[in-house]
């Protein structure tokens, strides 16, 4: 498993990284989800993602369970704040980031976290409130370094020129070959200014698996059929896009790899991107999406992957 180097930090990540949407907040049964997580460990990932309302806190009390008995120096662990924990607990106010960070800490186990993210940008508080409330947990030894997700280039750059930006070394964006949006403003920003992408649904919520066919309807068991998982994948379930896909199996097949690995080293092709989130619900989805980390990309098949997919409006 290679590693890269998280912006300007002194961490060093997984290129493949373990995250715990739902899947680890009661989405499976128990000990699936501790074998996967004893996998990735196994495999050499050493980043785990995860944030404080996925399960309202139920996916960092597992992790906080499980990743007990390990070094803690042995992973690097990143959570997030801002989507609501109850009716009133929800932002990115002084109050909420004060508050947030010490319940993260204690359902986690551990005195302090290597990323503490922005799940969000926060419209209604003054930036110069949350990014005072962030340096003083990263003064109190609670957060190690800073992360945003989703922010836009104009969002990175006011937070940078503020005290507390000086801890900012991640930005986590949606990122994949068929969701490409980050290349135009935010990855040159980040690029120059010693922040990393930690990519999230990199396989566009398991689209890019190819399991889901043209003119069929999708498998049973799969995150398109769950109430629960599946409102985030409808826009990718087009069936031009799906019909794309499909396309690019014969690229991966060339190559000895699955759809999967070929996404993910696409992803992992971009220097700025430090680390790819992915979901797994069983010990062997952990091994074959891990199996992408150190796969290089030449660029006659990066041009025969655009070719492939044309100009479709998704990619842009």
């Amino acid at each position: 498993m290679r590693t890269r180097r998280l912006g300007s930090s002194d961490l060093h990540v997984s290129e493949i990284s373990l995250g715990s949407w739902l899947t680890y907040a009661g989405g499976i049964a128990r000990a699936q989800a501790e074998a996967c997580v004893a996998r990735a460990f196994e495999l050499g990932i050493n980043f785990i993602d995860t944030a404080n309302s996925y399960g309202r806190g139920a996916a960092e009390s597992f992790l906080g369970e499980v990743l007990a008995g390990r070094p803690r120096d042995s992973y690097v662990l990143a959570t997030k704040l801002y989507f609501p924990m109850s009716d009133r607990d929800y932002g990115l106010s002084r109050q909420q980031v004060l508050k947030q960070i010490d319940g993260s800490l204690a359902r986690l186990r551990t005195d302090y976290v290597d990323l503490y993210q922005c799940h969000r940008f926060d419209d209604e508080t003054p930036l110069e409130e949350t990014m005072a409330a962030l340096d003083e947990s990263v003064q109190a030894g609670k957060a190690r370094y800073l992360g945003v997700s989703e922010w836009t280039a104009p969002q990175i750059e006011a937070a940078l020129a503020l005290p507390g930006g000086r801890h900012l070394v991640s930005n986590q964006p949606q990122y994949s070959l068929l969701h490409r949006v980050p290349e135009q403003e935010v990855i040159p920003l980040c690029a120059g200014r010693g922040i990393s992408q930690i990519v999230w649904s990199p396989l566009a919520q398991g689209v890019l698996t190819g399991k889901y066919r043209p003119g069929e309807p999708p498998p049973e068991g799969t995150r398109a059929t769950s109430e629960e998982m599946g409102g985030f994948i409808d826009r990718w379930l087009e069936q031009d896009v799906l019909e794309a896909v499909q396309r690019l199996r014969p690229i991966a097949d060339e190559l000895g790899l699955t759809l999967a690995q070929l996404a993910l080293a696409w992803v992992l092709r971009e220097p700025n991107v430090a680390s790819a989130i992915v979901g797994a619900t069983r010990p062997e989805q952990v091994e074959a999406n891990a199996a992408a980390a150190g796969i290089d990309l030449d660029d006659v098949t990066l041009e025969r992957v655009d070719e492939v997919l044309g100009q479709s409006p998704v990619t842009s």
